[in-house]
């Protein structure tokens, strides 16, 4: 694969790699160049206009030297304390206020209209999301973000369901779990039974058998409700009362059988199928171990409804038969709802496939060997051919800049919150979007060769190579079923043999007795009750829980691999300090007033300063901008300067005062821009991304739980290392492609370590699946959140710590309420046999052993509620 790193170019008078600097000088965006890959064009092009005055509360402009991108919205951070003058000049660090306006973009003919307001918007790719393959614009941050965490939501019109398309019908799909079990067309895997997942990224998976089984799920709820409550009206007199009154008991027990049969016999068509054909194929599993429950549970109720007269007079209760109707119900309800949480899990892969494949356009601009442009399927672009990428596109394919200039955003590869200056001779990848300028180029690799393409090829695969939770079910299924059958089979032949008259009567009833106590009733509840509390309280502190087996894996997880942009730090370039002669507000009212004008997409950082100190912007006449370098102007007749050393050095400015401060800062991968006037260099100021609030004092706890903690970033060394000191990490992995960064997850997974990866962008998505547990930041990209499998919705690292919390006692009350489960059980099969007979004359009926089995589930039940009051 290309790597990334041999051909960026970033915002120059940032320190370049080693291998960058021997390669090429670098000059690059307008304050430098990060990597020296790229070379600017020997003539710059020069713009002049005269503006007009702007006032301070108009709508973002588009641009700067150093700007940020349109769309970001300053956030909070913390503070640094401000330094003494040096040289007679002022050290100014600049506060991060927490206040956050609010810019809306409207455009009343635009044929895009804001799903969440409802606002016509512009086609800004800025403000985009892609969901389901579609683009949607927004006309402000808050609705972006709105829509992206719920876009189901806002979505005025939901397409109908649609049976299988052909190609998912012809494609070849394959069960996630077991190895070699693949067909063609979706279904379910002959072994465990689970949904199978198609084969080719490709393909957009079948979503027919999850909407087939929420509808079962929900008719089944809808029956097992009211049935569980008539049928636990036993427990309380007066509401026992109540119904016999009504309906009388033989009538009760007849509604009973009503409710129950639709449940058992349509709701649970799909897992009588599955158990069914487990015992054909001999590949026993928890759909062997639910069917059988099931089925000696309803049967023997209906035929003790049917004809209660050959019942012993010792089952009766109050002269009536006892039926089990409400237990085969119950369990059948619980194993939909697995189903259906696992389905949708699964699904998010699929969601995640499909995001990444939608970051290429479905369309490009081919440049005609005369000169004219024709819009081309992507499918149609051949390698040599020659593409035009304008303002706001995004790139088809892989390939060379040959004409032009662009500056690209390329954080969904490296996750470098800085764009990047493309010039003749770069390399250009598919996915990224140009922010500024129009150039063509040429094709390279197209189709699954594109660095994209590897990507989906990566989360494919690292998703599929998680062992699914179920295989420990179906382990334990396999020996425990046949175990329950064997007892069953013992306790009928010795009742038989040897038991008191009617001995067949008493070997049918204890062997009927014992498949209905080992029916799993709290074992199925065992985990989703805990499981579904414990989503619940975890959503109350800010973390979404995707996945339940995450959960599991994040109690046992003892290493974090973390991300860098957009998850340690703000993902957005912020004025952090000002050296200045004089007031530094005139300095950032200047320096802003001249971004206001310029088309670079790092303005916003000057701009947003200026807007937080209360700054109007100036009255700039002359205004001239030299793309990638920065940009000039008049204010009351006095011309100033602001760009990067080579920029201020071709206007005859000097750039050597506060030289130590200013290495330093290049050495910590910050940004630096110059302004001076005819007088002199007057301030020079560093850009940088912040860290976010909390950050130090969420990975001083994870680390003081005993977690090794691993800074995984795509950005270069010199601001990995930066960040990694101000948070107290030492391990640090800096210049990594998303490819780099699952290659180091698997070797720490190699190394017998349980991880996992908190990360934010598209290039996190491979590490993100891979991971025991992937937690992206709700604030992330739309492809790291379906790949993820926990998301912590303020992208807030506290939530870090909440879910590691959480996770650990959620799995204490897992381990609590299977013990209860498997001990009702083991004494439960036990006594239904007949165990304590020869010694006490005591026969578990099974009455008695529904009785056990309700209060079974009680404990269960009451046990996975205490997780509500978690204090995390």
């Amino acid at each position: 694969m290309t790597n990334l790193h041999d051909h960026k170019t970033a915002l120059a008078d940032t320190p370049a790699s080693p291998d960058d600097t021997a390669s090429k000088p670098s000059k690059g965006g307008c304050c430098g160049s990060k990597h020296g890959g790229d070379h600017a064009p020997a003539a710059e092009p020069v713009q002049t206009a005269t503006p007009t005055p702007l006032e301070a509360t108009s709508t973002p402009s588009k641009g700067g030297c150093c700007g940020g991108k349109h769309d970001a919205e300053p956030e909070p951070s913390a503070a640094s304390a401000t330094k003494p003058a040096i040289n007679a000049a002022r050290r100014v660090m600049i506060p991060i206020q927490a206040a956050k306006p609010v810019v809306m973009e409207s455009v009343a003919d635009s044929p895009h209209t804001d799903p969440v307001c409802g606002m016509k918007v512009a086609a800004n790719p800025a403000r985009m999301v892609v969901h389901a393959a579609q683009n949607y614009y927004f006309c402000c941050e808050s609705c972006q973000k709105k829509f992206a965490s719920e876009p189901e939501k806002y979505l005025q019109a939901k397409a109908p369901a649609s049976p299988p398309t052909a190609a998912q019908l012809e494609a070849v799909y394959i069960c996630p779990m077991c190895e070699g079990v693949e067909k063609i067309g979706p279904g379910d895997c002959w072994k465990c039974g689970m949904a199978l997942e198609p084969r080719d990224a490709g393909v957009a998976g079948d979503d027919s058998q999850l909407r087939d089984m929420q509808r079962r799920f929900a008719i089944a709820a809808s029956l097992s409700l009211p049935l569980l409550v008539i049928a636990m009206s036993e427990m309380w007199p007066l509401l026992h009362h109540f119904f016999t009154n009504l309906l009388g008991g033989t009538g009760l027990q007849w509604l009973q059988a009503i409710l129950a049969t639709p449940v058992v016999l349509w709701a649970a068509a799909p897992l009588n199928h599955r158990a069914w054909r487990s015992y054909l194929s001999g590949n026993l599993n928890m759909f062997s171990l639910i069917g059988l429950g099931t089925a000696s549970a309803y049967l023997f109720s209906v035929f003790a409804l049917l004809f209660p007269a050959a019942l012993p007079a010792a089952f009766l209760m109050h002269g009536l038969p006892p039926l089990y109707f409400e237990a085969a119900a119950v369990i059948v309800t619980l194993v939909l709802l697995g189903q259906v949480l696992e389905m949708r899990a699964h699904g998010k892969t699929s969601l995640a496939l499909q995001a990444l494949l939608a970051l290429a356009p479905a369309t490009a601009l081919r440049v005609k060997a005369n000169g004219e442009e024709e819009e081309i399927a992507l499918e149609q672009v051949q390698v040599g051919d020659v593409l035009r990428v304008k303002p706001g596109a995004r790139v088809a394919v892989d390939g060379e800049l040959q004409e032009g200039s662009g500056v690209l955003d390329e954080s969904m590869l490296s996750g470098e919150a800085m764009p990047v200056t493309k010039n003749i001779g770069s390399k250009v990848l598919a996915g990224t979007v140009n922010q500024q300028g129009s150039f063509t180029m040429r094709a390279a690799q197209v189709g699954k060769g594109t660095v994209l393409a590897h990507i989906v090829e990566l989360v494919q695969q690292a998703a599929r190579s998680r062992a699914p939770v179920q295989a420990l079910v179906d382990r334990v299924s396999a020996w425990f079923v046949p175990a329950v059958i064997l007892v069953a089979v013992l306790a009928f032949v010795l009742w038989a043999s040897f038991g008191p008259a009617p001995a067949l009567s008493h070997a049918l009833m204890a062997a009927v007795a014992v498949l209905i106590i080992a029916c799993p009733c709290a074992l199925g509840l065992a985990t989703p009750m805990t499981m579904t509390v414990a989503i619940g309280r975890g959503a109350q502190s800010g973390v979404l829980i995707k996945e339940a087996q995450a959960l599991q894996a994040m109690a046992s997880v003892d290493t974090l691999m973390i991300d860098k942009t957009g998850t340690l730090t703000m993902g957005k370039p912020q004025l952090q300090e000002i050296l200045c002669h004089g007031n530094s507000d005139e300095f950032v009212q200047r320096a802003a007033s001249l971004e206001a004008w310029s088309e670079h997409p790092l303005a916003l950082a000057l701009v947003q300063a200026a807007k937080e100190r209360h700054l109007a912007n100036l009255n700039v006449v002359d205004f001239q901008q030299v793309a990638g370098n920065g940009v000039s102007g008049v204010f009351n007749g006095q011309r100033w300067v602001l760009g990067n050393a080579e920029f201020l050095a071709k206007n005859g400015h000097a750039v050597d005062q506060w030289q130590s401060e200013v290495a330093a800062w290049r050495a910590s991968g910050s940004g630096v821009i110059f302004l001076a006037n005819s007088s002199g260099l007057q301030a020079v100021l560093r850009v940088a991304d912040s860290i976010k609030p909390g950050a130090q004092a969420a990975i001083a706890q994870l680390q003081a739980a005993g977690l090794r903690i691993v800074l995984a970033s795509g950005d270069h060394e010199a601001s990995a290392n930066a960040v990694a000191q101000q948070l107290g990490i030492s391990e640090v992995h800096a210049n990594l492609l998303p490819q780099d960064k699952l290659q180091l997850l698997q070797q720490l997974q190699g190394q017998g370590r349980k991880v996992a990866m908190a990360g934010d962008g598209v290039n996190d998505a491979p590490a993100l699946a891979r991971a025991e547990v992937g937690i992206a930041m709700g604030n992330g990209t739309e492809v790291a959140m379906h790949s993820a499998h926990l998301v912590l919705l303020k992208g807030d690292l506290q939530g870090l710590v909440r879910a590691r919390s959480l996770a650990q006692a959620c799995m204490t009350n897992i381990r609590q309420n299977l013990w209860f489960a498997f001990a009702y059980n083991v004494l439960g099969v036990a006594l239904a046999a007949g165990a304590l007979y020869p010694f006490f004359g005591i026969v578990a009926s099974p009455m008695l052993a529904s009785a056990a089995m309700s209060f079974s589930s009680l404990s269960v039940i009451a046990n996975a509620l205490r997780m509500r009051r978690l204090k995390l």
